[in-house]
């Protein structure tokens, strides 16, 4: 169907876009001897993760149980990127099927490891773990690389778990990707340390998972790293744009609105407010909620829950009542994870549909 029979708002795709996307990924990881294992958070679909696999994709990353139970019967080498704390969570982990043959969780302490080694040991299962390093986020992970070797110590001596290597995010990298030499010099001191100490204890990682999307093309300067995660190149949105990840036209998702009131002078309002773009606002300069794909120079300048406020002041662009626009939005994978169905364009017609099913608990 034509994009004018999409009710709005509507989140929608263009797949040869999202196609060059993950060709790109796939390539730069073969050029630099990386394993590639997308982060799903950003689409939270099988189809999509399909498509990644069939790219070039090594395995896949989950960070909640939902998106572990969507994606478990596409891979057989899963990693969930976040800990399983409470009996709860850990029975439902101990649930999957199919059970991948590869599972790994990250974890920063041994009141995270002891249960979820007892759990796999009643299940019949193995584990394996990736101890967490803060690398300089100051999120989560081990604080120093003697915290690291006890903690693997405790790893490779606890049932039902296996210590395969360590995992760190480096998402506090967030300059322009021209910019950001002296963080990565940071950054890789950092991750030296403590991959020197596991090698000098015994226990050398056999996998170092890490790459976030600002510092994605960049990854292979982190020494000794084994896989890539990031995850939201493949539809890619108006921050990476902002700070050069991508090119404007590399951004894939959009969400398609109707304009539904222009009697404020320099502004049109659409039907795409903070319930489908999210209220995260743009890092740095240019400010907003998003901007227009066809004319970045209208961005979303306010947001309530159904209303969004287009600031025309700097283009000449004047919608009309009833016109239908595309707002790229700041952070892609929270518009996603407020959405039901995403729409695939091809050549602007409308060709597929899918549900995003790894949203929720």
């Amino acid at each position: 169907m034509d994009l004018d029979q999409l009710e709005t708002p509507a989140a929608v795709v263009d797949l040869d876009i999202m196609a060059a996307n993950l060709a790109r990924m796939a390539a730069y990881c073969r050029a630099h001897g990386l394993g590639w294992r997308p982060h799903t958070k950003t689409h939270k679909s099988p189809l999509v993760a399909a498509a990644q696999l069939r790219a070039g994709a090594t395995g896949l990353t989950v960070a909640t149980l939902r998106e572990a139970e969507v994606m478990a019967g596409l891979s057989d080498d899963l990693l969930l990127a976040y800990p399983p704390v409470g009996p709860a969570k850990l029975a439902r982990l101990m649930r999957l099927d199919p059970w991948p043959a590869r599972l790994r969780v990250a974890l920063d302490s041994i009141d995270v490891l002891e249960p979820l080694g007892r759990a796999a040991l009643v299940a019949g299962r193995e584990v394996g773990v990736l101890i967490e390093l803060d690398a300089g986020m100051h999120r989560v992970g081990v604080q120093s690389p003697a915290d690291a070797v006890r903690l693997a110590r405790a790893v490779a001596s606890t049932g039902g778990v296996r210590y395969d290597g360590v995992l760190f995010y480096p998402g506090h990298i967030r300059d322009s990707v021209d910019d950001q030499a002296p963080a990565l010099i940071a950054l890789s001191t950092t991750l030296s340390h403590f991959l020197s100490a596991l090698r000098e204890a015994g226990l050398p990682p056999r996998v170092v998972s890490g790459g976030s999307t600002p510092s994605v093309w960049r990854s292979h300067e982190m020494p000794g790293l084994t896989e890539v995660r990031a995850g939201t190149t493949v539809f890619s949105d108006r921050t990476t744009a902002a700070i050069g990840v991508c090119d404007w036209s590399e951004c894939a998702y959009s969400v398609l609105a109707t304009v539904v009131s222009t009697t404020v002078p320099g502004q049109a309002v659409i039907d795409a407010g903070s319930k489908a773009l999210s209220k995260e606002e743009l890092r740095g300069s240019g400010g907003g909620f998003g901007a227009l794909l066809d004319d970045p120079n209208v961005v979303v300048s306010g947001l309530s829950e159904e209303h969004g406020l287009l600031d025309l002041t700097r283009s000449a662009r004047r919608p009309k009542i009833g016109d239908r626009v595309r707002v790229v939005p700041n952070h892609v994978c929270v518009s996603v994870n407020l959405q039901e169905t995403v729409w695939g364009l091809e050549r602007g017609v409308v060709v597929t549909s899918w549900p995003v099913e790894g949203r929720g608990r």
